[in-house]
């Protein structure tokens, strides 16, 4: 996992997903892994892959398979990590510059 700090190594139970793993470890020694910005932490539709708010780049891990991931996997934006099952090893780095709702990464 990269994070704004530096990377961290989580250990996440297989078939759990990404998300759930991320905001189980949010705060671990004082770092911060949650996927959403700070106005979304509350404003999000809870992991059901709607509101497109809890986005990471997979660096090296499953193949997209949520018809949003592979539209972000085609286009270069980030995938959501509530439609990520944790079920091998992984590399995710968290978004840091987050945009809300319509907002484009350069």
């Amino acid at each position: 996992m990269r994070h704004a700090d530096g990377e961290a190594t989580l250990w996440v139970e297989p078939g759990v997903p990404l998300r759930d793993a991320l905001l189980a470890a949010d705060g671990d020694e004082g770092v911060d892994l949650s996927p959403y910005a700070d106005a979304t932490e509350r404003l999000n539709c809870g992991g059901r892959g709607l509101c497109a708010t809890c986005g990471v780049r997979v660096i090296d891990g499953p193949e997209a398979s949520h018809w949003h991931d592979r539209l972000a996997e085609r286009f270069g934006y980030p995938r959501l990590s509530c439609q990520v099952t944790v079920r091998e090893p992984m590399t995710v780095a968290l978004v840091t510059d987050k945009r809300v709702w319509g907002g484009r990464e350069p």
